[in-house]
């Protein structure tokens, strides 16, 4: 596919500056006068310059390239970039076809194991990336942060306040999982947890969050794709948002999650939406922020480490006896990151056998089962696969 066809060029006003050799943009090819061949990069940088999804947001079009400006300033951190920049993706007639040329783009990004990281743009974006999975015959695990849930409704509704709705009813249906950070309670409709819940989707709220922000490491370790609404950040940290809320994250907080989200080996796709320059302060403190939570995004990607194989010697296994069923669960400890993994046993109906599936935990779920107690997270789990 000739890339051009769908692409425009970064400004010159970003790939003309004159930036310090270590920095981000002196290790990264950019789409300025030459588009760069992405087949054997790490990952490629989508811009998306497209804001009908809302109604009270607009001038998050402009949003990608002040995330760049800030962005390609900051010092290249470890490991060998393979990283592209294919300048920003031109919308489509309507909002459906800037969604199927999102798709398009990430399904050959995916098919090439090239990460696509997208800056929106308007939160409804993600549909697009999601989509960009649909011919890869896998279930799907979907991470968004957002203190919002856009579950929305109804018609009259923007887009971008009713995306994962809409990601929920796709047909076909590949989402095996879907789990949400950072919602804050006074923003959203009650009935909406009850909804994920009885799906048997995960939702933590801020507050629960911030008790013990590492144990959200094994949640964002089991995602497929990441979908990261400014939103979710503080505005005395962020301020850059039509719908900036005075509690949420921290800026460090943020860039904790990306770090995580970057780690994750199976994570393959990130969008991070709704920064909108006319709502930010002069100095383009939001846009400083997301380029930072980037920065870490990458540099957890360069610290995978290619846990796989369970049964190589470096892991530990812990197999714990339990009151009830299960009889038995079993625990694989890294000793290379001391991650932990538990594995769920399940028996399908008419099936002769038992199959397992290994998923990421925490330490405290090992805790709970040494005490006689089955963990939420081995429950919640049972619950999607049979």
């Amino acid at each position: 596919m000739d890339l051009t066809i769908l692409f425009s060029p970064l400004d010159e006003s970003i790939y003309q500056q004159n930036y310090a050799l270590n920095s981000v943009f002196k290790n990264i090819k950019v789409y300025g006068d030459k588009m760069p061949d992405y087949k054997g990069a790490h990952i490629a940088i989508v811009g998306v310059e497209e804001e009908r999804g809302t109604k009270v947001n607009k001038g998050c079009a402009k949003g990608p390239d002040e995330i760049r400006k800030k962005l390609y300033n900051l010092k290249k951190g470890n490991g060998a970039y393979r990283i592209v920049d294919l300048g920003n993706l031109n919308p489509g007639i309507d909002l459906d076809e800037t969604y199927v040329r999102i798709s398009e783009v990430c399904r050959m990004l995916l098919e090439n194991n090239v990460l696509p990281l997208i800056l929106g743009g308007t939160h409804d974006l993600d549909y697009g990336q999601y989509r960009g999975y649909e011919e890869m015959e896998k279930l799907i695990s979907l991470l968004n942060i957002d203190a919002f849930l856009d579950l929305e409704d109804n018609k009259e509704a923007a887009a971008a306040s009713q995306h994962i709705h809409k990601i929920l009813l796709h047909e076909p249906n590949y989402l095996l999982s879907y789990t949400h950070l950072a919602h804050q309670l006074y923003l959203i409709d009650p009935t909406s947890v009850t909804i994920l819940e009885k799906l048997y989707f995960e939702a933590f709220r801020i507050g629960q969050m911030r008790t013990n922000l590492a144990e959200m490491e094994p949640a964002i370790r089991n995602a497929d794709l990441l979908s990261f609404d400014v939103t979710a950040i503080r505005s005395s940290d962020a301020p850059g948002n039509a719908h900036a809320q005075p509690f949420g994250l921290t800026g460090e907080e943020a860039c904790q999650l990306c770090w995580y989200a970057g780690m994750n080996e199976k994570l393959s796709s990130a969008g991070f939406y709704e920064y909108n320059p006319d709502f930010d302060d002069g100095s383009k403190k939001t846009a400083s922020v997301i380029a930072t939570m980037i920065w870490y995004f990458i540099e957890g990607f360069y610290h995978r480490k290619n846990e796989h194989s369970f049964k190589s010697n470096d892991f530990l296994k812990y197999v714990v006896s339990m009151r009830s069923e299960p009889e038995t669960i079993a625990f694989y400890k890294s000793k290379l990151t001391e991650k932990w993994w538990m594995e769920v046993a399940y028996h399908q109906p008419g099936a002769r056998y038992a199959r397992n599936s290994i998923i990421p935990c925490s330490y405290t779920d090992y805790q709970t089962a040494t005490k006689g107690d089955v963990p939420e997270r081995y429950i919640s789990t049972l619950a999607k696969l049979i």
